[in-house]
């Protein structure tokens, strides 16, 4: 890229985590270290750190819908990730804001933090059922959002076709199953990548390393950068798919809890410090 061309641009729509590790500010870093511009659209502010979330405040949908439209209609967009929605009310407002715009969504169906807090209330799934994963053009969800939205509960790599299709009947073009989350995976992070055709299994070692805060947030914001790059999904989502592992084997400890995963990994392996 030459000097002055602005990079792709990327925006995501989420809380705010002022730890840093996850939300937001895991998108934007994410963003940064995968060549692209990240921008926000602040959806709620949390108070939230190695330990978990102590409290969480929603924005009025008018401020979520001013800061959607300042950045789309001036700036423009190539690709947008949305994140912790909260209510039902954003969840509407955010999915008719999307509807709207001409460029691929990532939908991480946010519904309780690394810690088991909640993050969406319990009003606001058959929004996300009904209302945005019809406009996603890829949704991440892990096991328990899957168990959430579905009522399907992935115990073995066997159940996550079922999983899928399920999903992909609220009208997403393809979705993520994490497996993350799947106990018994002989030493492996499994993940399915499928749009009911097509099926992409994703494999990567499984790190001994309990400080990954931020990875669901982190995989959806380097899929929407990489598809802002203009990559098809399968070779967007096994990009992330990469830049995550890595970031997970080299997260670190914050605080007395659960640390981030390293999103500057990366950049600091390349300049050979």
């Amino acid at each position: 890229m030459s000097a002055g061309t602005a990079p792709p641009r990327v925006l995501t729509v989420a809380g705010s985590d002022s730890g840093g590790g996850a939300g937001i500010q895991a998108d934007l870093k994410t963003m940064l270290a995968l060549g692209t511009h990240g921008m926000s659209v602040v959806t709620a502010v949390t108070a939230q750190n190695s330990l978990g979330v102590q409290g969480a405040w929603p924005l009025p949908v008018e401020a979520v819908r001013a800061q959607y439209r300042s950045v789309v209609d001036d700036i423009g967009v190539q690709a947008v990730k949305t994140g912790m929605l909260a209510s039902a009310e954003l969840v509407d407002a955010v999915a008719d804001l999307l509807s709207g715009t001409r460029a691929p969504v990532v939908v991480d169906p946010v519904g309780v933090s690394k810690h088991g807090d909640a993050l969406l209330a319990p009003s606001a799934l058959d929004s996300v059922r009904t209302r945005l994963l019809p406009v996603a053009t890829v949704a991440t969800p892990n096991l328990d959002e899957v168990a959430q939205l579905t009522g399907v509960r992935v115990e073995s790599e066997q159940d996550f076709r079922r999983a899928a299709e399920a999903l992909l009947e609220f009208g997403p073009r393809w979705v993520v199953i994490k497996g993350g989350h799947l106990a018994g995976d002989m030493g492996e992070a499994v993940d399915l990548l499928t749009d009911g055709s097509q099926e992409h299994w994703l494999r990567a070692p499984r790190y001994d390393n309990r400080h990954t805060h931020g990875t669901g947030c982190t995989l959806a914001s380097a899929i929407a950068a990489h598809l802002a790059q203009g990559r098809p999904v399968p070779a967007a989502v096994t990009a992330a798919k990469e830049y995550v592992t890595g970031a997970i084997a080299t997260g670190f400890a914050l605080g007395g809890g659960i640390g981030p995963v390293d999103h500057g990994w990366a950049l600091t392996r390349s300049d050979g410090s």
